[in-house]
Order: C-alpha cells, then structure tokens, then sequence
C-alpha cells in the first residue's frame, strides 16, 4: 500500500497552469527529503484530465445551506478551510483536492455561511457561526479521521475544530494561520480609529488582497470574534501540527504560528517558514511544499495505524 502511495505521489503533476511536477521519492523518507527533491528541470506540461466533483449542499436545519464538492476515497480524508470570505475555489483548495485524487483519499472543501455558493448574508457572519460550519462539514459530511488543511483565518478555524473534535480530527495544517489576528490588528489601532469603526459599524480594513483595496469587516464580527481568541492560554490540542508561513506575508505575522505553535500542547509540531512568500502562499513552490505536508502527515498516520 505504501509502495503505491508513493508512485502516486511521484506521478502526481498539478493542474496544468502550474507548469511543475513532483520529483519521485524513495520509500525512506521525511518532509525534509522531500522539500530537497524539488525539482529543478523544465515544466513538463500534460493535457488537463481533472475529474470535477459537483457542487453538493448541506442542508442544516434553522441555519443556512452548505456548499460543498466532496471527494470520495481512503482515510485520512482532507477537509480544507478557507480563509476571511474566501471561496473553495481557491488556488489551494484546488490543488489539495487534484492531490488527493492521486492517492486515492477523500477531500471536502466548503463555502462558509454568507460566502460563495452558500446560503446566509455575509454582512451576519460571525467566526462562531462560521465554527458551526466547520464543524457541520465535520460531523455530517466525513468519514472517519480527517486531516484538516486551514488557510489564514481557517487556521484560527481549525484549531477550534481540532479542540471540539478530538475524535476526528487527526492532524492540522495551517498555511498562514490567523489565530487571533483580526482581534489584535484592530485592538493596535489608535483610539480614535476604533470608536470611529464603533459608530459606522464597519472597518475598512486595507488588503491588497481585496479587489476594493481594502475588507469590509463588520465591527460586530470583531466583537464576537473577542469570544475565541485562543493564544491568551495553552490551547488543548494534542495531535500532529504543521505551519506553513511566508515571511513576507504582510497581513498575519509569522511570529504568530511560532505563537501558537508554543500555546498547543501537541509536541508533535513544526514550523516552517518560506522567506520570499507572501499571505496566499500560493506560488508553484509554496502549493508543492503544501502538498508533500500533506503527503507526509498521511504517511505518518498511516504508520502509527498499522
């Protein structure tokens, strides 16, 4: 089985606009093997042969539909977290999803309540009635033990879920991992500033990331967010944990997943960080470092299970 794994993983080539492919690995190896067998040659190019998965929804009683493709595979699956109003659709959503076809393992990415194709209005959405939703992905949709892979504020995300799910949840991996960081970047802002934000209701928060320059990010958002800040105390979370950050990433500092990499109780983490990446972490080499973090993570379960 592991031997199979591998040539899968060795043939895997990524949706086509990345123009890379992964190097072949021994049956020996680590996450650093890896990562030293990135390879260096020519973009080899493949006609694209992605199977799509069709759009699904969750239907939850008194709170707003989920939108969601789920891949159907082996255990561990992979359920991706998007970050702050980001879709499923995403550069690493897709990616993650393209891999785990390749080896053969379930994969679930979701629109949040009030964002893509899901139900709800976004100017209600609260990062409580966003858990919820994780958490409905968690115990409605997967089959057994489940990797998660959290993007940004989905990182925060994901950490709550590994807490409230410690059944399911099985390993973590945070790219970017916003713990808290919305509810610090606005408690730095001048006094001024924040009774400002208090009487409009809205913080117009600047992003290049944002098509408008700037995220409008409702006030009350903030305030309930206050409620799940996580770094202020050791946070009881106990299983294998990998952070990914770019050193250059300007909205969520790197220090903070050395941050939280410090508060959890997992012994079992690493940090790694990329010193010319940015917040999206979404360039050729950065998708590939993800990709073998997940590769890793599924060997290492696979060979504490037998």
């Amino acid at each position: 089985m592991a031997v199979a794994r591998l040539a899968a993983v060795a043939a895997w080539v990524p949706y086509r606009s990345w123009g890379w492919a992964a190097a072949p690995v021994g049956p020996h190896r680590g996450l650093g093997a890896l990562l030293a067998l990135i390879p260096q040659r020519a973009p080899r190019w493949l006609p694209a042969c992605r199977q799509k998965t069709s759009l699904s929804f969750l239907n939850r009683p008194d709170l707003p539909n989920l939108a969601y493709k789920k891949l159907k595979g082996k255990s561990p699956g992979i359920i991706f977290i998007p970050g702050y109003l980001s879709y499923m659709n995403g550069t690493k959503a897709l990616a993650i999803e393209e891999f785990c076809k390749s080896l053969g393992h379930a994969c679930i990415r979701f629109d949040y309540s009030g964002v893509g194709s899901s139900d709800g209005n976004s100017e209600e959405s609260t990062l409580g009635k966003w858990r919820k939703d994780v958490l409905s992905i968690i115990d409605d949709l997967a089959d057994g033990p489940q990797i998660l892979v959290g993007s940004s504020l989905g990182g925060w995300l994901m950490l709550h879920a590994a807490i409230a799910r410690p059944e399911k949840v099985v390993a973590l991996i945070g790219v970017a991992t916003a713990a808290d960081t919305l509810v610090t970047k606005f408690n730095q802002l001048p006094v001024e500033l924040k009774k400002e934000v208090e009487m409009k209701g809205v913080w117009s928060m600047p992003s290049k990331y944002s098509e408008e320059g700037v995220y409008n990010v409702q006030y009350s958002f903030i305030k309930e967010a206050e409620h799940h800040c996580l770094l202020h105390s050791p946070i009881p979370v106990n299983c294998p944990i990998r952070l990914l950050h770019g050193m250059k990433d300007d909205i969520v500092p790197w220090h903070t997943s050395m941050q939280v990499a410090d508060r959890v109780l997992s012994t079992d983490v690493d940090v790694i960080l990329r010193k010319h990446s940015d917040h999206q972490m979404k360039e050729k080499a950065d998708i590939q470092l993800l990709v073998y973090t997940i590769d890793d993570l599924i060997d290492k379960l696979s060979t504490v299970v037998n």
